[in-house]
């Protein structure tokens, strides 16, 4: 399946010719090491693959042992895996390289030889036993990786030509037209539905059966919960208790997590770690509510008033149908069809979080409430900076509207109190492109364009 990071992998490649390391980070799942292994198949004239979690204790040794014998480091590489190697023309793979922080630490020596090119790919690399007694390489390049995107999924699908289109329309601020939104839409559904794990996407290209990509999807939410019980150590419990709570948390009105639900008498402070081992597992996008929206919104946040979304909507549905540990097809099919009575704006919510973050923006919202003064109570969804800054008119309020009939009278008194910082405010609905009043309609689906 075609995936974009492919040509930021190939542009690293191109551009430092040996100078750096490639580090892809991303949660288990997403698709590295295949993506990987393609680009050294497709690029090199041989690549040694090593995979960090399951190799032998010997090869890991080598790397505390030799880094000051590169010669005899690669020639034993080479005869264990069997692979001749070629200066400028192999590439060593060091798949999970969280498992050994030493061959992390040994990449200023590899490059500086400058022999062979090296990818690192992993998960919880900057968690503390995983960077413990090591110098972070300053030769190191990283890219993160996230689930499919929407237009991944329609090529995955076997359609390359309608997103193509829908970017068209959304430079031009045309609407589709009712035939090519309800099949943009019809798409756009069945991406919810599956989300953005390529084994789930890859099951349900084969047989479009949705309960056994479900059973795909379960199997890897078992997965992250293995994995927060064996590696998040002392956190386990906090990491676990807040993964589960996602879905509930995102059912209320204003989506904000209640720390208080997890114990009344917590505050966030108690667990800032387990929101950290989260994120650095890839497993969420954390939105953080800014003071004021203006310039600099990172400068201006409320770090103990934050949403946490679940990194890839599909696995938050199987989460949030969890009855029986099954989900029923017939449910899916409902969604698919709009016959199915729910939150839809947590889904929908999400999915423009997961959408913002996979076209590399940080999450913002802005929520203020004020019992004297009705006027200043708000609530914005998502805030994002104009790709040019100015002095004025730089933040792009985003309001997402799950339903038929919706009222936007938090935008209305942003727009009055904050006019200078605003530009043109956004809705994200499930109809097609317009603009009125000033404000701007878009399609989900156009999110991945912002």
């Amino acid at each position: 399946m075609k995936r974009k990071v492919y040509n930021n992998i190939l542009k690293w490649k191109q551009e430092s010719n040996g100078k750096t390391a490639l580090l892809i980070e991303g949660a288990r799942r997403v698709g590295k090491s295949y993506i990987v292994e393609k680009f050294a198949k497709e690029n090199y004239k041989s690549y040694i693959l090593i995979d960090f979690s399951k190799t032998s204790k010997e090869i890991i040794e080598l790397f505390d042992n030799y880094l000051d014998n590169l010669d005899y480091l690669f020639t034993y590489i080479s005869e264990y895996y069997g692979v001749k190697l070629y200066e400028r023309k192999s590439l060593f793979i060091f798949d999970e390289i969280q498992f050994c922080p030493r061959a992390r630490g040994a990449i200023k020596h590899l490059v500086a030889d400058g022999r062979y090119d090296y990818i690192e790919t992993g998960s919880l690399i900057s968690i503390k036993k995983n960077v413990k007694d090591i110098l972070i390489p300053s030769e190191e390049e990283v890219i993160k990786m996230n689930p499919m995107d929407f237009e991944e999924f329609l090529w995955a699908m076997g359609n390359d030509t309608l997103m193509d289109f829908i970017k068209k329309c959304f430079n031009t601020k045309k609407e589709l037209g009712q035939a090519l939104h309800r099949k943009a839409m019809d798409y756009f559904k069945e991406y919810l539905i599956v989300g953005g794990m390529p084994q789930a996407v890859l099951e349900y290209r084969k047989t479009r059966d949705f309960e056994k990509t479900d059973k795909i999807k379960r199997n890897i939410l078992r997965l992250y919960r293995e994995d927060i019980r064996k590696h998040a150590d002392e956190l386990n419990l906090k990491v676990e208790q807040i993964f589960d709570m996602i879905p509930s948390q995102l059912q209320k009105h204003e989506k904000k997590f209640n720390i208080s639900n997890l114990d009344e008498n917590a505050r966030y402070r108690n667990f800032e770690g387990a929101f950290y081992w989260l994120t650095d597992a890839c497993l969420v996008n954390i939105a953080y509510n800014t003071t004021e929206p203006n310039i600099g919104l990172g400068q201006r946040i409320d770090n103990n008033t934050l949403k946490c979304y679940m990194f890839d909507t599909g696995l938050l549905l199987s989460m949030t149908f969890n009855e029986k540990d099954i989900i029923n097809e017939q449910i899916y099919k409902k969604i698919l069809f709009d016959k199915l009575t729910f939150n839809e704006g947590l889904i929908l919510e999400n999915i423009v979080a997961q959408m913002l973050v996979s076209n590399n923006r940080k999450l913002y919202f802005f929520s203020r409430n004020d019992r004297e003064n009705s006027n200043e109570t708000m609530k914005i969804d998502f805030l994002i900076s104009n790709s040019k800054i100015t002095s004025k008119h730089n933040i792009i309020p985003i309001e997402v509207k799950s339903g038929e009939r919706y009222t936007f009278s938090s935008i209305v008194k942003l727009k009055t109190k904050y006019s200078d910082y605003l530009g043109k405010p956004i809705i994200i609905h499930t109809k097609d492109l317009k603009e009125e009043e000033d404000i701007l309609y878009l399609p989900v689906y156009m999110t991945e364009l912002l």
